[in-house]
């Protein structure tokens, strides 16, 4: 079983950046794939950012150019580091992992198996 927990929410100003952390335990042998997403309120939960147990990356257009997503794996910690924050931003992102590589279905929240409970980051205007 794998166990995330986010931490590194908060509120910022539109324009002002946030760093957002995972921590992943649990698993031992298995390299995991690990996104975030997040979910606005009376919205549906979409991805930004993914990460493949090779490193590779992919980014939603929303976050293309602002955020960056990073693994360390020795620490066992997936980062989101956004910048340039816009009050469209404002949701509460949760972490993802799972041992298979997801592909283009990697923005879909069921192609996930292990999810955080989550963190919000506000962004005032």
């Amino acid at each position: 079983q794998v166990h995330l927990v986010e931490s590194g929410g908060g509120s910022v100003q539109t324009g002002g950046s946030l760093t957002l952390s995972c921590a992943a335990s649990g698993y031992t042998r298995s390299t995991l794939s690990m996104a975030w997403l997040r979910q606005a309120s009376g919205k549906e939960r979409e991805g930004i950012a993914v990460i493949d147990s090779d490193g590779r990356t992919t980014y939603a257009d929303s976050s293309k150019g602002r955020f960056t997503i990073s693994k360390d794996g020795v620490r066992k910690t997936l980062t989101l580091r956004m910048d340039n924050l816009k009050p469209e931003d404002d949701a509460v992102y949760y972490c993802a992992a799972d041992t298979q590589k997801k592909g283009r279905v990697w923005g879909v929240p069921d192609a996930w198996t292990h999810w955080g409970e989550g963190t919000q980051v506000t962004v005032s205007s």
